[in-house]
């Protein structure tokens, strides 16, 4: 599992019935977790609202068994209850509703009077399990699915907590401990997690006391010509602030002085042809490479992504420098290695590989088919290992939907590659500080401001593991 932390293991629908299964034979009856699974949800809803009447809306099979226990604390709490089982519209009057008709383990549309009694618009709704309607195991809508205030899970996330549309029907996600041991989850042999320093297998590469720039590693990023510059230079800023020593930019000679012009504290080179680049991506010191923004879509972008791939040093390729190969992707699959981190939204996906399946099924799809590190970027951003690990991404504000955005990214990802991070490590921190960035800096925010929000977050990410 290349060392991903089984406390943040993402288990699906069947896993966590086998969880439940393991730990019930282990000696825990199955009516101490539903008491303990409705005891947490209660507790959600009673640190968040004050009294007021709650509809508790349950199904036929465990996750109504939880309602009914939900139902029993409010009531002794004080709050007023009606419970109401499948299909009935006893939510009238409500000031509150809570959601444990289906769950996670739902096997058919939700339509009809069902639909009709989780449908409360206006009212607070809080979701026991899943919010009914959405599947676990993929965050599609089956049919209908109302939005929730909060959704309180047990054990472990599900895919469908993390991915879209279903993460934006969950409202605030709350992850309870409902009794079912660490070592059962571990026993499951997860291969999915959600992403963030918590599952990291090791911290930030911080800098050493006695460290110095060449120790830090050297980054080269290609650029392109005049017009696009900007993308380039976008990159080279972001893998400075992640932490890479030396940052040069390889770009056409006639570039030069604009790049310049923008520049201060990363190198320029001067790029004529392959060769050039050849030789410079050959020095000892240089320890990755990122190629693709702004770099020009045709068969020069291909012969240096090659040059570069023959290194067998860490690249990252983005963009460009995906694009450029949509005629022959065999070409580039052939010549990529474990180093490597591709980083293609739907678009640049769609180009090279086969887009079948949902987003997790895609992403491993094409990391087995490459032996390269695969980022589907989007909302839910999924991570994907060449040996089936793969992460979800859920720190990705909307306001990161700007121009340069992903440019960004590569950058992130070159600098931690640069300063010796394996790649499917790097690929998941420079993922989540991306999304970092975009919540600390909020609306307004467009891609320029994203490296220079990064030095405070990464403090905040020091004094937390402190």
């Amino acid at each position: 599992m290349n060392g991903f932390s089984a406390r943040q293991a993402v288990l699906g629908v069947a896993q966590m019935g086998e969880a439940d299964r393991r730990t019930i034979a282990a000696g825990t009856s199955g009516m101490i977790l539903m008491e303990n699974a409705g005891a947490a949800v209660a507790d959600a809803i009673l640190r968040r609202w004050s009294r007021r009447p709650a509809a508790v809306l349950c199904g036929p099979g465990i996750n109504g068994g939880d309602g009914f226990v939900v139902a029993r604390r409010l009531a002794h709490a004080g709050w007023p209850v009606r419970l109401s089982l499948l299909g009935s519209r006893d939510n009238l009057g409500a000031g509150l509703i809570v959601d444990a008709v289906f769950g996670a383990g739902l096997s058919r549309d939700v339509s009809g009077p069902a639909a009709a009694a989780l449908d409360a618009p206006g009212l607070p709704l809080v979701a026991v399990d899943m919010p009914s309607g959405i599947d676990g195991d993929t965050g599609t809508v089956r049919g209908f699915a109302p939005r929730a205030a909060c959704t309180i899970t047990f054990c472990r996330a599900k895919p469908g907590h993390l991915l879209m549309p279903g993460r934006g029907h969950c409202g605030d996600l709350i992850v309870a401990d409902i009794g079912i041991p660490d070592a059962v989850v571990a026993s499951l042999g997860a291969t999915l997690f959600r992403n963030g320093p918590a599952s990291w297998p090791h911290g930030f590469p911080w800098p050493e006391a006695d460290g110095h720039k060449y120790g830090r590693g050297h980054l080269v990023v290609a650029g392109g010509g005049i017009a696009a510059s900007g993308a380039a230079r976008l990159v080279a800023r972001a893998g400075l602030r992640a932490g890479a020593g030396l940052v040069t930019l390889a770009v056409p000679p006639g570039a030069v002085m604009v790049y310049a012009a923008h520049l201060t504290s990363v190198m320029l080179r001067a790029d004529p042809d392959v060769a050039a680049y050849r030789d410079m991506i050959g020095e000892r010191r240089v320890s990755a490479m990122v190629l693709g923004p702004g770099q020009g879509v045709g068969e020069a972008t291909r012969a240096r992504v090659l040059a570069a791939l023959e290194t067998g040093k860490p690249v990252v390729l983005d963009a460009d420098a995906l694009t450029s190969f949509a005629p022959s992707p065999k070409v580039l699959f052939e010549a990529l290695h474990a180093g490597c981190i591709l980083t293609p939204h739907e678009g640049e996906f769609a180009r090279l590989f086969d887009g079948h399946g949902g987003r997790l099924e895609c992403a491993r799809r094409a990391a087995a088919q490459t032996g390269a590190t695969v980022v589907l970027k989007g909302a839910d951003t999924v991570i994907a290992h060449p040996d089936g690990t793969t992460l979800i991404n859920d720190n990705a504000p909307p306001d990161l939907a700007t121009a340069g955005s992903g440019d960004v990214l590569a950058g992130l990802a070159g600098g931690l590659l640069a300063q010796g991070v394996a790649s499917p490590v790097a690929a998941a921190m420079a993922v989540w500080l991306h999304g970092r960035c975009g919540q600390q800096y909020g609306p307004g925010l467009i891609a320029e401001d994203l490296p220079d929000v990064l030095p405070a977050v990464l403090r905040q990410l020091r004094m937390d593991k402190a």
